[in-house]
């Protein structure tokens, strides 16, 4: 496959990539994934416990499930999964942030490759899609090839920034630029996409939308989820 059919953003896999080495840190590049990352979990938790009915108290609640986190990064979401027991594989753009996660989550069983999702067989119970969106290269073939990798049983979990002014003052202005809480660049505001065509585009690719929250910072608890999509949003698709 060349490069002009995949999905892969050949500058947005190296941008990240050379944040590999830092990914774990808290206080790191990657400090705002690490506060909003319970939030992220809990959310795929609760996907998860309503499609297939699970027992929401169960430690293991994804044991007998395959699970592919698609631009996993380092494997800030992925470990969790494992951790859960799922079979999990987690994909990413970039060779650097496969090579971190193989380091650091050794043992955990985890198939981590360096691949574009168009490029895999088989298929996931549960497809995890997590601040990647608004960096692939070509939405329609990657929402074509999310749907194609989903059990027709499945769930897809994803998160993405919406495109609006207070998303541009909040995470290119406030965060990259003053507050430097996310490095600068991270972000191409053009490529943010409205929960409105979001749901449309998924649709054309054969998934439905079942819910959206959006992620918002309260003061005194820190980020939580709620009606609020303006800035960033969590969402649920299943198979048509």
């Amino acid at each position: 496959m060349t490069p002009a059919t995949q999905t892969i953003d050949s500058k947005e896999a190296a941008f990240f990539g050379a944040l590999a080495a830092d990914w774990w840190d808290p206080k790191g590049s990657s400090a705002m994934l690490h506060r909003i990352n319970p939030v992220r979990l809990a959310y795929i938790r609760d996907a998860c416990v309503a499609r297939w009915g699970l027992d929401a108290r169960a430690r293991h609640v994804l044991a007998g499930k395959r699970a592919l986190d698609v631009g996993c990064g380092a494997g800030l979401v992925t470990e969790p999964l494992a951790r859960m027991r799922a079979s999990v594989t987690g994909i990413d753009a970039a060779a650097e942030n496969i090579s971190a996660a193989q380091a650091h989550g050794a043992g955990l069983g985890i198939d981590y490759r360096a691949v574009p999702v168009e490029t895999l067989t088989g298929t996931y119970d549960l497809i995890t899609c997590l601040e990647v969106i608004e960096h692939v290269a070509d939405r329609a073939r990657f929402f074509a090839s999310l749907r194609a990798r989903l059990a027709d049983d499945g769930c897809m979990v994803f998160s993405t920034p919406n495109r609006t002014p207070l998303s541009y003052a909040t995470l290119i202005v406030g965060a990259e630029r003053i507050a430097r809480s996310i490095p600068r660049g991270a972000h191409d505001w053009s490529k943010f996409v409205t929960p409105e065509e979001l749901t449309a585009e998924l649709a054309q690719a054969g998934l439905t939308v079942t819910d959206i929250q959006g992620l918002t910072w309260r003061p005194g608890t820190g980020f939580v989820l709620g009606r609020d999509t303006s800035v960033n949003y969590f969402g649920t698709a299943l198979p048509q």
